[in-house]
């Protein structure tokens, strides 16, 4: 059976900690903003455009976010297709997530089939390759990766998900799983296209089921994305090592996914930070409170100053009247979330119980 070899280094063990820290953050924020929705939605256009992009995708942000929306867009048909069917994978995921039972081949299927839908030969969809396949680097045709031989191909992936699902397995951090997954998945390659986004959903998969969606606010695809170069690198440490895929050690590509984790969710816990306030609101409210977008952005000027007066609260939203942020603030008041001190033009206000 195949047994990954990796060391923890301090680079790991830090990068983990990071994550675990911006996680309680993020899942345990006292006020979460009513526009939570649209933290998902945004993250799931970046996932879709950068999951795409890395494989050569032409279509910017822009154009992906208006083919999601349903609107229409002048591109490649391929890349358009690409986005779609991205976007179908991510909707399977959320199915797939609750289906009970082991992460197993079949499951690996089922995303390739959504992932290379009408882009590839019908007979090649959601079927494991049966041809040879070496990885160029597109402008220098150097070869970046030659994967096992196909008629391999079975007995490695029925090997790895007989550990993947072993108790030994489980037993390891679903973080450092979820980047062992990646590397030995993409190292095989069990496809004739259609591997990165397929391995990578699969990854996600792994982390959804283990709790470590974060609230579907993060994108890894976007931090592999920006720095291509870095992504690419780390594999390759790792592929060099030795032409039997079982005897590789992992470490590089683990300190290097752990690391871009850690990356994404420190820009999410300061989102979520900037939209929350003393976590001591938690104890006293017991929940979690939705507010909407006015009135966090008072609570936030609210909490940074150690309280404001009406003057400068019209200013921070200068594009309502001073009736609409009055409601807010009276909102808030009877949440008991914020109280008013003093009276008439010196009054100001400040959070409760603070």
């Amino acid at each position: 059976m195949y047994s990954p070899k990796y060391s923890i280094t301090n680079k790991i063990l830090k990068n983990i900690g990071v994550i675990e820290g911006c996680k309680e953050v993020i899942e345990n924020a006292p006020l979460v903003p009513s526009y939570e929705k649209q933290f998902q939605t945004d993250a799931i256009a970046r996932t879709i455009h950068h999951g795409t992009h890395i494989e050569g995708n032409e279509l910017n942000l822009l154009q992906t976010k208006k083919i999601l929306e349903g609107q229409e867009v002048y591109g490649r048909p391929r890349d358009i297709q690409e986005v779609i069917n991205y976007r179908n994978v991510m909707t399977l995921l959320d199915e797939l997530v609750y289906k009970k039972g082991e992460l197993d081949l079949t499951t690996l299927l089922d995303i390739h089939k959504v992932t290379v839908e009408k882009i590839v030969d019908p007979n090649k969809v959601g079927v494991l390759r049966t041809t040879q396949v070496i990885i160029k680097e597109e402008g220098t045709d150097k070869v970046v990766l030659k994967p096992p031989p196909f008629v391999e191909v079975p007995y490695l992936l029925e090997d790895f998900f007989g550990w993947l699902n072993s108790e030994p397995a489980r037993e390891i951090h679903p973080v450092l799983r979820a980047a062992m997954i990646h590397y030995v998945l993409v190292a095989i390659h069990p496809f004739v296209e259609g591997n990165g986004r397929t391995v990578r959903a699969f990854t996600q998969l792994l982390l959804m089921k283990e709790g470590y969606d974060i609230k579907k606010f993060f994108s890894l695809e976007e931090n592999f994305d920006s720095d291509l170069g870095a992504y690419y690198d780390a594999l390759f440490q790792v592929d060099k090592e030795s032409q039997n895929i079982a005897s590789r050690d992992l470490t590089v590509w683990i300190e290097y996914f752990t690391q871009v984790v850690a990356i994404e969710l420190s820009k999410i816990k300061e989102k979520v930070r900037k939209l929350s306030l003393d976590t001591r609101l938690k104890v006293k409210f017991g929940e979690q409170i939705a507010l909407s977008e006015r009135q966090m952005r008072l609570m936030e000027y609210i909490s940074d100053q150690d309280g404001a007066p009406m003057v400068e609260l019209k200013k921070l939203i200068p594009m309502v009247s001073e009736d609409t942020i009055l409601r807010d603030l009276q909102g808030l008041t009877k949440k008991g979330i914020i109280k008013k001190e003093g009276s008439t033009k010196s009054a100001r206000y400040v959070i409760a119980n603070k």
